[in-house]
């Protein structure tokens, strides 16, 4: 059974939203100048309003996109990831950090272990192919 979007319990309508956070996030612009371009538009915004969307939703839209970005990258023949390992240290203690990065450098996904081992680097690699 598939989640309801949290965008549909808001009074505003999703298109909107979805317009505010990306205007903020993907180009620089202050939550101000935003509820002004969007009073232009006639959309009467609160700055804070923006500011809640982008806190609210700003993670929802981001992992859509990098899904959307992903899925489309995969379509092409050169699309190319790798593994990564770093060794990290968490409260004195040293973990590993397993990631999966494209060839653009985007980090697909992450896995943090305190064995470095076989079994746990069989667990992401079949983790990161789902």
């Amino acid at each position: 059974m598939t989640k309801p979007s949290p965008l549909l319990y808001l009074k505003t309508s999703p298109e909107i939203i979805r317009l505010a956070v990306m205007m903020y996030v993907c180009y620089p612009l202050s939550l101000l100048n935003v509820e002004d371009l969007l009073h232009e538009r006639g959309i009467e915004i609160s700055h804070e309003t923006v500011r809640f969307w982008w806190n609210m939703f700003g993670t929802l839209f981001a992992a859509e996109i990098r899904r959307k970005r992903v899925q489309h990258l995969r379509t092409h023949s050169n699309w190319q990831w790798h593994l990564d390992e770093v060794f990290v240290k968490i409260n004195g203690e040293t973990h590993y950090l397993w990631r999966a990065v494209d060839h653009e450098s985007e980090v697909l996904e992450s896995y943090v272990t305190k064995r470095r081992d076989r079994k746990a680097a069989l667990k992401f690699h079949r983790k990161t192919i789902k």
